[in-house]
């Protein structure tokens, strides 16, 4: 068991570290902040609701682009309800880090990092319309889907809150329907 949680733990601190980029200079992390209750948050429970919150705000804001860019019906309803979801999610982790003493700050403001919906990326959505929009659409997200999945199954086995851990294990059940969900988007250009 104590293995496992150590090899859960590794994969999920190898799994952050990914959000510098190559260029960037390593920066020291600070102590863990006290949580409401005075006692230190985990540093993997702290890191898992520390990365998930931007990566569902970043997916959020790129989800929204859909109502003005898709040409497809069927990929802005997609779009909708996923960014519902989304949405609600952050409902749940926004107040994860306020019980957790941590700041509503995004840590990882210009990393690039595997699943994460970037400026760059926000920024190249606003130049897409009709199906390559949808294209781009769909593949971002299946890659924040698919990295959000991972974090969370590595929250769920090396976490020590009982409330992170249930919501990174709901989050793991939520991908695998949302993966299943992901729309194919049309082929012709627009």
């Amino acid at each position: 068991m104590k293995a496992a949680r150590s090899a859960a733990t590794l994969t999920l601190l190898l799994l952050l570290t990914g959000c510098g980029s190559p260029a960037a200079e390593p920066e020291s992390t600070p102590p863990p902040a006290p949580s409401a209750t005075g006692a230190p948050a985990d540093p993997t429970d702290a890191a898992w609701v520390q990365l998930m919150t931007p990566m569902n705000e970043s997916a959020v804001a790129l989800l929204s682009l859909a109502a003005d860019r898709s040409g497809d019906t069927g990929v802005r309803r997609w779009a909708a309800g996923l960014r519902s979801s989304q949405n609600g999610e952050l409902a749940r982790l926004r107040p994860l880090l306020a019980r957790m003493g941590l700041p509503h700050t995004n840590v990882h403001e210009g990393h690039h990092m595997p699943g994460m919906v970037t400026q760059d990326d926000l920024e190249r959505a606003r130049t897409l319309k009709g199906a390559a929009f949808d294209r781009f659409l769909v593949e971002r997200i299946k890659d924040h889907l698919h990295q959000t999945a991972q974090v969370s199954r590595s929250e769920t086995g090396a976490g020590t809150r009982p409330d992170a851990k249930r919501l990174a294990a709901s989050l793991v059940s939520a991908r695998s329907i949302e993966i299943a969900r992901l729309p194919a988007p049309s082929e012709d250009s627009g």
